[in-house]
């Protein structure tokens, strides 16, 4: 069974940076595919950017030059490095692991990202 859990949301100013963090529990990882999801107040859940275990990445057109994933596989982790903060990036960040064998997929349990203006 595999756990997700995500940390490094808060507050912060439009223009800013945040870092979040998804540390995978369980086998598989360097497998599987890993993404981050958002979904803000009275929005479906959006796709933000996704890397496989060969590092291969692709983002969202909305964060696009602005947002960095990256993972770790030695230590099941996965980052989203988010520069240039704007207003319309407040949600809460969802990571998400898909097994490209088995396609089974798992949810962490969120960060909150707040972007003031």
């Amino acid at each position: 069974q595999v756990q997700l859990v995500e940390s490094g949301g808060g507050l912060v100013q439009a223009g800013g940076s945040l870092r979040l963090s998804c540390a995978s529990s369980g086998s598989g990882f360097s497998g599987s595919v890993m993404a981050w999801y958002r979904q803000a107040p009275g929005k479906q859940r959006e796709w933000v950017a996704q890397i496989t275990g060969g590092g291969s990445t692709n983002y969202g057109d909305s964060v696009k030059g602005r947002f960095t994933i990256s993972r770790d596989n030695a230590k099941h982790m996965m980052y989203l490095q988010m520069d240039s903060l704007k207003v319309e990036d407040t949600a809460v960040y969802y990571c998400n692991q898909r097994s490209l064998r088995t396609s089974e997929m798992y949810w962490g349990r969120g960060t909150q990202v707040t972007v003031s203006s």
